[in-house]
This record gives structure tokens, C-alpha cells and sequence, in this order.
């Protein structure tokens, strides 16, 4: 395959906020490259970098071989932009939206199948104030997709839709992938990461924190198995469970334990147990997700992360 987007040693700065910190990544024909990270990680502004609306200051990008400044004007012909705030007339309507951004490309896409596929074709003649929002992120993914772009940038596009068209809305990013375009995408909804991308990077703080497939990730940083064990007392000293090897993370909160890491880290997790006296009422399993992923880098929760943002 051939990179599509390449960056080195990327970074931006907002006076004294550092947004991106050397982030260095590329981006292969034919895949969905999933961003994921919390709200403040630095998604939006990496974006906004490789669409050519921030300057980086400092390091070097390419998109589709072009610089995304410098070339926007050709860039913008074959590629397919869809902010995570963006506005129009409120007084137009839908019809009205999607000639007039026609209007601007060589080779548009007939918007009326397309407003189909997004499951908003009743829409075509209501005013933008009157739609719901998620039915204004619809459009706004409508607008990404008129050019028939080769490689399209999603920002957050399922932000504000309810869980079932979240899912249609995944099934329109792999029909974008299968008709051959490159889809780069940022989302906070870990489990829409598992469901579409072939390769994900982890941002938090500005920084990359890891980069690669789904179960790549899980597999090196997630452990393999996660366990919630109900104890029939609250231990009252240290079990010394931390000296384990294949234990990712172990915390005990009253008379839980919770548990991630190797089969028999868990094994032996058991064997202390019944060393200190400690009988199990219940223990449940569960195999690891990209969550734990994050959780297991950061110490954090993404989905808390962006209830408190």
C-alpha cells in the first residue's frame, strides 16, 4: 500500500499550549485510520493540520504527496472535509446546501442518493434551523462526500446521533472505504474504533501515545483477560499482588477486585486469595477492549473523560 497522509515529527502550539507533540504517523490507501482520545487530547487540531486549516509549528506533512496549505485549492477537488463545528444559513435548506457546495467541485456526486444513504432524503426541502442535530451532522457528512473524494477527513461525525443511526452511519463509512476512497476519522466511542478501523492511534495530552491495529493494541497493552471478583470480606492488609508477572492492574475497592491481565496472572490472583483467607462469591470475566486499553496507558477512563470535559 501506499501512504496516503504522512506526518514527522508534527507539532502545534497556542501561545503557551502545546496541542501536538511531535507526532510522527502515516496513513495507507485503502484504510479506515481511527484517532480516538478524549475531549482536549488534540484530535481536532491534528485534523485541522492535515486538512490544511492550522499551520503546524514545526515538523512536515503531506497529503496525497501535496503540502495541505500550499495546495489546498487542488487538494480540496479529491478531498472530503467534515468539521466538527461548522455552520450554514440557517434560513437555506438542504436542497439549497448541497447545489451550492456542487457548484464548487469538477465532479460531483448526485446528492440525492446520497441523502438517501444518510437516511435523510425527507430533508431535502427543510430550512437548517429545523433540523435536529443530528440531522445537521448528517448534512454536514453529505457535504464531505460530494466530491467523490479519495481520501476523506470525519470529525467526530457521530457525535449527536442516537445509537441506531450511529450504526447506519458506520455502515456509510465502510461503503465510503469499499468504493475506494482512504477514511481518516476521530471519535471518542472506542467501540466505533473496534467496529471500522484498521489501524488506530491513541492521543492523550497532545501526544501519540500508541498506533496500530485493534488487536495489536489490546494484545500488547490490555492483557488478555478482565475479571470482577466479588469477595466474601474486605481484605485488611496488603495481598502483595502487585509482584504477579502478566498482572496489567489489580485495584480492590471494599470487597471487589477487579482485575486485568494474563490467564494466569489471573491464576495466581485466585491462588493469593485463598492464601489469605479470602472466599470468591462471584467473579465474572470478560474479554479485553480497546477501552483498556486506554485505560491501561493512561489510567483513565475515555468515556469519563468526556462526560467531565
Amino acid at each position: 500500500m501506499n501512504a496516503l497522509v504522512t506526518c514527522r515529527s508534527l507539532s502545534k502550539e497556542f501561545g503557551s499550549l502545546r496541542a501536538i507533540d511531535d507526532g510522527s504517523f502515516e496513513v495507507q490507501k485503502g484504510e479506515i485510520f481511527g484517532i480516538i482520545g478524549p475531549n482536549g487530547a488534540g484530535k481536532t487540531t491534528l485534523l485541522s493540520c492535515l486538512e490544511g486549516l492550522d499551520r503546524p509549528s514545526s515538523g512536515e506533512i503531506k497529503v496525497l504527496g501535496r503540502d495541505p496549505i500550499r495546495d489546498k485549492e487542488m487538494l480540496a477537488q479529491c478531498v472530503g472535509v467534515q468539521l466538527q463545528s461548522a455552520a450554514l444559513p440557517p434560513r437555506l435548506t438542504v436542497r439549497d446546501s448541497l447545489e451550492m457546495y456542487s457548484a464548487l467541485y469538477e465532479r460531483p456526486r448526485p446528492w440525492n442518493d446520497l441523502l438517501s444513504q444518510l437516511g435523510i432524503a425527507d430533508k431535502t426541502n427543510t430550512r437548517i434551523e429545523r433540523l435536529s442535530g443530528g440531522e445537521r451532522q448528517r448534512v454536514f457528512v453529505a457535504l464531505a462526500l460530494l466530491n467523490q473524494p479519495g481520501l476523506a477527513f470525519l470529525d467526530e461525525s457521530t457525535t449527536a446521533l442516537d445509537p441506531q443511526s450511529r450504526r447506519k452511519m458506520w455502515d456509510i463509512v465502510e461503503q465510503v472505504r469499499d468504493d475506494g476512497a482512504t477514511v481518516v476519522l476521530t471519535t471518542h466511542y472506542t467501540e466505533e474504533a473496534e467496529r471500522l478501523c484498521d489501524r488506530v492511534a491513541i492521543m492523550d495530552g497532545g501526544g501519540l501515545i500508541a498506533l496500530d491495529t485493534v488487536p495489536t493494541l489490546i494484545r500488547d497493552h490490555a492483557g488478555g483477560t478482565n475479571a470482577c471478583i466479588r469477595l466474601d470480606a474486605q481484605p485488611t492488609e496488603s495481598l502483595g499482588l502487585s509482584e504477579i508477572p502478566g498482572l496489567n492492574d489489580c485495584r480492590i475497592d471494599r470487597q471487589e477486585l477487579n482485575f486485568r491481565g494474563t490467564p494466569d496472572a489471573l491464576q495466581s490472583v485466585l491462588t493469593k486469595l485463598t492464601e489469605n483467607g479470602l472466599g470468591i462469591v462471584s467473579m465474572s470475566k470478560t474479554s479485553p477492549r480497546l477501552e483498556d486499553v486506554f485505560l491501561a496507558l493512561t489510567g483513565r477512563n475515555v468515556a469519563k473523560e468526556e462526560k467531565t470535559a
